[in-house]
């Protein structure tokens, strides 16, 4: 969930309101149904009405839909814009849309929910012969030279002051991924497309691509950046890449284990994953650099995972286990009241004063246990 203030910044991002306002002003027309997934502070869904459109259906989980609601107000638009608060999977409207639009990417377009709220919307939200914004984002990699990112991610592991051995701390810090943007001058490898989300026809959340390139200056490798070009409309869009103006988004730098030294006709493949487990991606990057000339000559070979990011607890993993046989600790057994009390049909002050005296060692006061009430309530109440 992002803060008001996330939702300013991207607002102000004018190089992607720029391009998302055009691409609305080119699809919506005069009693246009459109449909805002992820609305946040409701601009793409004002925006909308002031393009011409009859009704907005405007979807956002957050409280920030109150926020929105009220400017909407303020701006006369109160009587166009149905504001939902919810997910989009989860919403029915009475219409179909004849424009879904939508930004819940991340730093890339592989993040959480987005694919399949999208290909959820487009089958059941949008009219045929309907509009999506975007219609697709184009995922582009490179192999660059980028001490500085690498620094940053390894060197308090490899250089501690103390003298200590932190080798385990590396392991997981050399695994994960996150924003870093590249300039030019520091791609090693002319860049490589290796996927296309196309939104109109896309089926799964998952991504992966065996990717070569040939070295094209010696230099020093020290993993992979990724990024994406971004098409709203017939002919709008915003690109990611390097050399571009800085966005809200960002590029990618997926780390390799050691920094490998290239040298102009070297080889080099990665294969490169992206598979949506629950509400996060695993990412895997696997990497096999050849010797310009010989290249039965293995100069380097990385396998990599942001699944070996996280620290696992065999205590954790045990309870994982489809063996494994659970029993409530005291923290299930108040939530478990709590719910059946709340299906009994009891306001939540009485939920709160009986689970004060059943568990009074877990509450410090009534207004505490009417918190733990609420916040159940908010989750699960209708």
């Amino acid at each position: 969930m992002y803060s008001i203030s996330g939702y300013g910044s991207m607002i102000a991002d004018k190089g992607r309101m720029d391009a998302y306002v055009k691409a609305l002003r080119q699809t919506v027309k005069p009693d246009s149904v459109v449909v805002d997934i992820g609305t946040g502070t409701g601009i793409f869904a004002l925006l909308a009405c002031q393009f011409g459109a009859r009704k907005v259906y405007a979807i956002e989980p957050s409280d920030a839909i109150q926020v929105a609601k009220e400017i909407a107000r303020k701006n006369g638009y109160g009587d166009r814009i149905i504001f939902i608060q919810d997910v989009s999977t989860k919403v029915k409207i009475p219409e179909l849309a004849d424009v879904i639009v939508s930004d819940i990417r991340g730093m890339l377009p592989l993040f959480g929910q987005h694919i399949p709220a999208i290909i959820d919307a487009r089958k059941r939200l949008l009219a045929e012969g309907g509009i999506l914004i975007p219609q697709s984002d184009k995922l582009w990699a490179a192999v660059v030279e980028v001490p500085h990112l690498y620094s940053r991610i390894v060197d308090i592991w490899d250089n501690n002051i103390y003298g200590l051995n932190m080798t385990a701390a590396r392991q997981i810090v050399i695994n994960n991924w996150g924003k870093g943007w590249v300039a030019p001058a520091q791609l090693l490898t002319t860049p490589q497309s290796w996927a296309i989300l196309d939104y109109p026809t896309i089926e799964s959340p998952d991504v992966s691509a065996e990717i070569s390139w040939n070295v094209a200056r010696n230099g020093t490798g020290y993993g992979v950046s990724i990024w994406f070009d971004a098409m709203l409309a017939e002919g709008v869009g915003f690109s990611t890449a390097p050399g571009m103006p800085e966005l809200v988004y960002g590029n990618g730098f997926l780390p390799w284990l050691k920094p490998v030294f290239l040298e102009v006709g070297d080889t080099i493949s990665v294969n490169l994953q992206a598979n949506l487990v629950g509400n996060d991606y695993i990412w895997r990057w696997n990497t096999c650099v050849l010797y310009q000339g010989d290249f039965s000559q293995v100069k380097a070979s990385f396998q990599q995972s942001s699944f070996f990011a996280t620290p696992l607890s065999p205590v954790q993993l045990r309870k994982s286990s489809s063996a494994f046989l659970p029993s409530l600790n005291e923290d299930g057994e108040i939530d478990r009241l709590i719910l059946e009390l709340m299906n009994e049909g009891i306001v939540l002050g009485n939920i709160a004063t009986q689970i004060q005296d059943k568990f009074p060692t877990s509450f410090a006061n009534w207004q505490d246990a009417l918190t733990r009430v609420g916040n159940l309530a908010q989750k699960y109440s209708q």
